[in-house]
């Protein structure tokens, strides 16, 4: 397969990967350019067996092996268009701005994102989502991953995301979930706290985790018809770090639900809460 061996990182073909580690500059960039960067070769296979579309793959010369069949398999073997470059750790490192241990990274063609509707609709198989996550403003990217993660291990059908939450394609975001976010389906919420009332015209019960004094239990909402109805269709909305949900996100919701703690401890981390609220829920 034709590779292109690196010597320098003044290499304009490089631009995709330059700078990684520069959150702000990246959130920009990435959706703006509409890519994404796949890390590690776990992610880079899961990826492209979820039908992403690599623009090009950068890594250090003893990953090349390991990855010959998806690099053949997606057009960068002898006859294809997909660039493959290699460098050693310190240019590799010089470019990203980080220690890459994990092997290998790929530019991804970001996909279309469906209209919420439409993706709860074909959700399950076209079957129709019936228990989704709705995340408002969370802007930690490893927070966003482990939803994910979790969402995927606890067989959550969806993940919407408000207008301004953290990207679930951004790197960190895809690393921390293992890749499981090309494995959930997911959208971004075009108005928020409106796309709380779409979702209750959809049929879905929406529950936010919340500390209020008219807050149920979890395990309140476990036992309800909105969970155990054999038609239930039930979202789960948790809110940013710190500050919880909006005032207007609770407002919009059917019902209020509070995870019971013990020893003076009022709440859990987001992603842990997640976790907690999907198992609880499950079907």
């Amino acid at each position: 397969m034709p590779i292109h061996r690196l010597t320098t990182a003044d290499d304009e073909r490089l631009h995709d990967y330059l700078r990684l580690t520069d959150v702000a500059l990246r959130s920009r960039h990435e959706p703006a350019k509409g890519l994404y960067i796949a890390e590690s070769s776990t992610v880079i296979r899961r990826a492209v067996a979820a039908g992403h579309r690599p623009r090009s793959f950068l890594m250090a010369e003893r990953w090349l092996p390991d990855l010959e069949d998806v690099l053949d398999a997606v057009g960068a073997g002898p006859d294809g268009d997909v660039p493959v470059f290699v460098a050693d750790a310190e240019l590799l490192e010089s470019v990203t701005g980080f220690h890459l241990h994990r092997g290998a990274l790929a530019a991804m063609h970001r996909p279309p994102l469906l209209p919420a509707h439409e993706l709860l609709a074909g959700a399950r198989g076209g079957a129709g989502a019936r228990r989704v996550a709705v995340l408002e403003d969370v802007v930690d990217h490893t927070n966003v991953g482990a939803v994910f993660r979790s969402a995927a291990g606890l067989g959550v059908d969806a993940v919407l995301v408000s207008p301004r939450c953290a990207d679930p394609l951004y790197r960190r975001s895809v690393r921390v979930s293992m890749g499981t976010v090309f494995q959930v389906p997911w959208t971004r919420l075009e108005t928020w706290p409106g796309g709380l009332a779409d979702l209750r015209a959809d049929g879905f019960t929406v529950a936010a985790l919340a500390l209020t004094v008219d807050a149920v239990t979890l395990d309140e909402l476990a036992a309800s018809p909105s969970v155990t109805g054999p038609e239930s269709r039930l979202a789960l909305v948790l809110g940013t770090e710190g500050d919880g949900l909006s005032r207007g996100a609770v407002e919009a919701a059917d019902v209020v639900v509070r995870i019971p703690m013990a020893g003076g401890v009022d709440s859990l981390n987001v992603a842990a809460a997640s976790a907690v609220a999907f198992w609880a829920t499950r079907a």
